[in-house]
């Protein structure tokens, strides 16, 4: 534990909470002095029992002792769980706590206004979350308190509200040092809470934003755009939101944001499974067309002032991406032949631009009928993948997951054939796939889905920034992730 709070202490933590409860019991007055004088940074002390979620299972009265002798140490704070006995509390400053693994309570607020009405110096709660949403009444607690607060919704549902803490003055926030060393479900690391998400940086002003999906916890679009508020000198933090499927979850988080002007949230990624629930809450009639086309936003922009806006840059980042590399006006695809492999969300974006830009385009899927829906929509064509023998296009558009990271050695065609002059694989891990490499042993040219994903992020960063997106730094991040395997 000594050894850790150097640790701690190094890595730029303000104070460490030493867990006790971790510790053999009775704990020595020897060991407490080894562990808490002359510490190297500020000390809470905790004693956590099995009731409150800690690992102490022993006799009562031995854990409050032992806590009354560690504040003998004057660490800067002692955790106390709310059903302490006022008598039986130790000296010194208190952080009076309740902690919840089953759920949001549903006395919240009579939990709160009795921490409140105590004489700690400090509250605490601690709640499981399900939705974001419910880490946004952890901030509601943060800014209702009049004392010193810590409220933190625990699990990955609830992780927004371990990020912003400090922009709405929380007392603090818990980081673990390393991966595997949490002491909550869903708490980061320091060096993610530090330079991921810019924990220093962050202050009233700060502008939120963050992606939806589920999963969400592979993202890279936190380091993206965190990396390009601080390339752009933007006061902005980004975090992710795992939301369950469905449209009652998604519609529960937005109205909980909406509801909350305060929270200074000006934007939001959408990923898979929320992109139709994101058209469907944003409406139509808020979107660009053609993402009403299309079916589907990944986009929202949130005004100053609650309104909404949708866009889908999907459809434009992959054109722009098969455009530059080609040397062309997105007008020049008119007339121009194009294979889609795949039926999927991306390829319905796709295909869409591809129609609006009138390009011949033939739909190639596994699913004959789920092809020619698509197709059906946008007035092109669509056959089995057994055809795939006879292609005949200009262009080649893989949006199929064959020769997605791990099975790189996989590529949806056996050879390209003599009419094909551009291959564009929406696969972005890895950055040259199989088939990349089969167009370039070919002589073709070759489009990677990073270029696609990378604009995708730069179109979101200027439509809810209106300055000028760091691309390359954007770009490198993404480079340097894949690189890590992450």
């Amino acid at each position: 534990m000594r050894a850790d709070m150097a640790r701690a202490a190094e890595l730029g933590a303000d104070m460490v909470e030493c867990r006790l409860d971790y510790l053999p019991h009775p704990v020595s007055q020897a060991d407490l002095r080894k562990l808490l004088a002359n510490p190297p940074l500020d000390v809470i002390v905790t004693d956590r029992p099995r009731r409150e979620g800690g690992r102490y299972d022993g006799d009562e009265p031995q854990r409050l002792a032992t806590l009354r002798e560690a504040a003998e140490f004057a660490p800067s704070a002692i955790d106390v769980e709310i059903d302490t006995p006022r008598d039986e509390w130790p000296d010194g400053a208190v952080i009076l706590s309740h902690h919840d693994f089953a759920g949001l309570p549903a006395d919240l607020d009579a939990i709160v206004t009795r921490l409140e009405a105590s004489d700690a110096a400090v509250n605490k709660v601690a709640f499981a979350a399900e939705n974001p949403a419910d880490a946004l009444r952890a901030l509601d607690v943060v800014r209702a308190c009049r004392k010193p607060t810590i409220a933190l919704a625990m699990g990955e549902a609830g992780i927004a509200s371990r990020i912003l803490a400090g922009k709405f003055g929380a007392y603090g926030t818990f980081a673990s040092l390393h991966p595997g060393a949490q002491s909550a479900p869903g708490q980061p690391t320091i060096a993610e809470l530090k330079d991921l998400y810019r924990w220093d940086s962050i202050g009233p002003a700060t502008k939120v934003f963050g992606v939806i999906g589920c999963p969400v916890a592979h993202s890279m679009s936190p380091a993206i755009h965190n990396a390009a508020f601080t390339a752009a000198r933007v006061d902005g933090v980004y975090v992710p939101l795992r939301i369950e499927p469905g449209e009652a979850n998604f519609d529960r988080f937005m109205d909980a944001v909406l509801a909350r002007d305060w929270l200074g949230w000006r934007g939001l990624s959408v990923t898979i499974p929320h992109k139709e629930n994101a058209l469907a809450y944003v409406g139509a009639d808020n979107c660009d067309p053609l993402a009403g086309r299309i079916g589907a936003i990944n986009t929202i922009t949130i005004g100053p002032d609650g309104t909404l806006r949708g866009d889908n840059t999907d459809y434009a980042a992959a054109i722009d991406a098969l455009c530059n590399a080609m040397g062309i006006a997105r007008e020049a695809l008119a007339g121009r032949s194009v294979a889609v492999l795949g039926a999927g969300g991306a390829a319905r974006a796709i295909v869409a631009a591809l129609a609006h830009y009138g390009a011949e385009t033939t739909i190639f899927n596994r699913t004959v009928k789920r092809g020619e829906r698509l197709a059906g929509q946008f007035g092109c064509r669509a056959v089995g993948l057994g055809e795939l023998a006879r292609l005949d296009a200009e262009i080649v558009i893989n949006c199929t997951p064959i020769g997605m990271h791990p099975k790189v050695d996989a590529s949806p065609l056996a050879a390209i054939g003599p009419s094909t002059k551009v291959v564009f694989d929406t696969i972005y891990n890895p950055i040259e796939t199989k088939l990349l490499r089969q167009a370039r042993d070919a002589g073709l040219i070759g489009v990677s889905g990073l270029e696609m994903f990378v604009n995708q992020a730069v179109a979101q960063f200027e439509m809810w920034n209106s300055v000028p997106a760091p691309r390359e730094t954007m770009r490198e991040v993404v480079l340097a992730r894949l690189s890590e395997g992450r």
